[in-house]
């Protein structure tokens, strides 16, 4: 039983550092403003073409920004539970044949 809860750990921690070599990334205005994350929600990246500087306002960049952002950390989100997901049904796979055993 033990061992099936320490693998079930080392799990999670090989999924955690799967999920931070992961990118994601949310763009708004065609590209001009992109977000690049990890898997892990961790913002890596944030780039504005200088195009946005010219032609917006803060109020206008500082609302792209957050969409991106936001856009970023949906995908994030969609990769991180794909994989739990995945962990889960394997770990209990191997409970449902630990508790088989007779």
């Amino acid at each position: 039983m033990f061992d099936k809860l320490f693998q079930a750990q080392q799990k999670a921690e090989e999924i955690k550092a799967r999920l931070n070599n992961i990118a994601v990334s949310g763009e708004a205005e065609g590209g001009k403003i992109r977000v690049v994350a990890t898997a892990n929600k961790e913002i890596k990246e944030v780039s504005i073409s200088d195009e946005i500087f010219q032609d917006g306002d803060k109020e206008q960049i500082e609302e792209l920004l957050i969409v991106a952002l936001n856009k970023a950390l949906a995908q994030a989100e969609n990769v991180s539970q794909t994989e739990m997901q995945a962990a889960t049904q394997d770990m209990l796979g191997g409970l449902g044949n630990l508790f088989n055993k007779g």
